[in-house]
């Protein structure tokens, strides 16, 4: 390999390792900067990388580790395939909304949330990331239990509030709500005052693997429970049937 070769791999590389480590996206402008690079130069190496799907860029035009990192990541940690799949969806929803919005996936008996985006309003901004809620609580908790990703409890369930649900009969009743509608809702089941919506993320079998939900103080989450819920269902979907076309193209 030339030497003219070699320079211009040690360079990609050294844009590629920018991006990878940076906490948030760069501007081509921001990496030839960092680099010393000529613009022109930087922009040439970083098309190529992209055609590589090494890079990516997101809505803004700054780049980000591209769609090749989360087929490695499928492979080796599928929860931060999913958290990386379904963020541009997390944003979407986001700014819909306004308000806190959760991605959360089943683990054990429970709901571990693995991504939040925090609500754009002072009131109801809460870091839900890595918090044990009990899912017959939580609308992310329900949907996981109404679509099999959870065992439905047996013996009694925990009173949080006066609205809690306790009784797994009236819980399966709630269940069959959620199936019929598509979306699950809590109205200060958790917290007094607090509420939320929920919809399921399917993987590549179908199965529900994940869910996404919307949660705030219930004068403003209360009177658009159905708008939020139709909207959490259609974005829902769309990321269900993009992992599931990914996951073909890949085993293909």
């Amino acid at each position: 390999m030339t030497a003219t070769g070699t320079q211009a791999i040690d360079r990609a590389a050294t844009l590629l390792s920018l991006v990878v480590h940076a906490a948030a996206p760069l501007s081509s402008r921001e990496l030839a900067d960092e680099t010393g690079l000529a613009r022109s130069t930087a922009s040439r190496l970083l098309l190529a990388l992209e055609r590589q799907n090494l890079l990516e860029r997101d809505g803004e035009g700054g780049f980000r580790p591209g769609p090749l990192f989360s087929v490695y990541a499928v492979r080796h940690d599928p929860i931060d395939a999913l958290v990386r799949a379904a963020q541009p969806v997390l944003e979407r929803i986001a700014e819909r909304t306004g308000e806190t919005v959760n991605f959360a996936v089943p683990q054990g008996d429970g709901v571990s949330q693995v991504a939040q985006i925090d609500s754009t309003y002072m009131v109801g901004t809460t870091n839900w990331v890595g918090v044990d809620v009990p899912p017959h609580c939580s609308a992310l908790g329900k949907v996981m239990y109404a679509y099999g990703a959870l065992p439905v409890p047996t013996g009694p369930l925990t009173r949080c509030t006066p609205h809690t649900l306790t009784s797994v009969a009236a819980l399966e009743a709630e269940l069959d709500d959620v199936r019929r509608r598509g979306y699950a809702v809590t109205h200060g089941e958790l917290e007094e005052g607090l509420d939320a919506v929920a919809a399921p993320v399917r993987g590549r079998d179908g199965a529900v693997q994940a869910a996404i939900g919307v949660s705030g103080p219930s004068f403003r989450i209360n009177g658009s429970t159905d708008k939020f819920g139709d909207l959490l269902v259609a974005e829902t979907n769309a990321l269900s049937r993009d992992i599931g076309s990914a996951a073909r193209r890949e085993g293909a």
